[in-house]
């Protein structure tokens, strides 16, 4: 990753380039991780959430409607530079990360739950995505103007999720449902291994170029603090008020909190030509969510919960 910048330029000018071999090996690796996920699903899943949807509606509301709402709020309170109020926008319009699954574990929560939440938002970015960010980035003035410079089209992001994110989903169902023996083999290795590859790309990507990112990070950095912990507070919230146990609660709170910076990436260098402020943003995401997610986790990890049947004092 090339970053075309110089010092004093403003954030809103700064173009960062995904070479196309690098914006490949991302589009791999979302593929990889996505794959990773899909491996521990059967279709049995997803017709018993039907018979019992309450948690995962919780999550996806707290998911495309709670949270983009709350980083409208957020934009309006604090009145970033355009290209950053955007990527907080384009952030929350992303389904739930994989690390989101890996984190619900650690942390006691509904791991299960966790996993079809991540499934479901993936399937429902195809349509949610786009709508959300034409839809949160058109009230605000300012992203209004890069909507409208970039003439995104929402058919082509819809294709562009469908492609990195449900093709491999339902491809590792299908392993799953046919191979069983294949994925109990695979699911822990290959969900360390894809975690793994993402993150070192992002820190790779970052070194590259760690002095220009130090000097636009400052201007995202306190942002994305708050965004994030809004987005877990939110969550949290949203699982409390629907009577959630303390189990599906953690779920739902973590699904909340860990976005796919990764697709937002693609998104940005895909459709808005490698924007400084939504590319810093969304880096940043990408690590920092890991490091809230695993903090949390381990706060929750000493307290734990027993099911469905805990005590609501968690």
């Amino acid at each position: 990753m090339g970053i075309s910048t110089a010092a004093g330029i403003d954030i809103d000018e700064v173009m960062l380039n995904f070479s196309p071999g690098s914006l490949q090996v991302l589009n791999a690796i979302l593929a990889v991780v996505m794959f990773s996920v899909a491996i521990d699903l059967k279709p049995a899943d997803f017709r018993r959430l039907a018979r019992a949807p309450r948690a995962l509606l919780a999550g996806l509301f707290s998911q495309f409607v709670l949270l983009p709402a709350l980083t409208f709020l957020l934009v309006l309170a604090t009145a970033p530079r355009p290209s950053i109020a955007l990527g907080l926008i384009l952030v929350a319009a992303c389904p739930g990360g994989n690390i989101s699954n890996f984190i619900t574990h650690r942390a006691g929560g509904n791991a299960a739950l966790s996993v079809s939440m991540t499934a479901f938002s993936t399937v429902a970015a195809i349509v949610l995505t786009p709508l959300n960010i034409a839809f949160w980035g058109s009230l605000y003035g300012p992203t209004r103007a890069i909507l409208r410079q970039t003439e995104i089209d929402p058919v082509s992001v819809a294709i562009t999720v469908g492609l990195m994110l449900v093709l491999p989903l339902a491809l590792g169902v299908m392993l799953n449902s046919r191979r069983p023996d294949l994925t109990a083999r695979l699911r822990r290795p290959l969900q360390y291994l894809s975690m793994a590859i993402f993150i070192a790309f992002i820190v790779l990507a970052l070194a590259a170029n760690w002095g220009a990112f130090l000097q636009y990070a400052g201007a995202v950095a306190a942002l994305v603090l708050m965004h994030n912990a809004l987005a877990l507070a939110g969550g949290y919230a949203l699982a409390w008020a629907m009577g959630l146990s303390p189990f599906d609660r953690r779920a739902v709170t973590i699904e909340t909190g860990i976005q796919n910076s990764g697709l937002g990436l693609i998104l940005i260098f895909g459709f808005f030509g490698g924007l400084g402020g939504m590319a810093v943003v969304a880096a940043f995401w990408g690590i920092w969510h890991v490091l809230s997610g695993i903090a949390l986790a381990t706060i929750w990890a000493r307290r734990p919960v027993v099911g469905q049947g805990a005590a609501p004092a968690n």
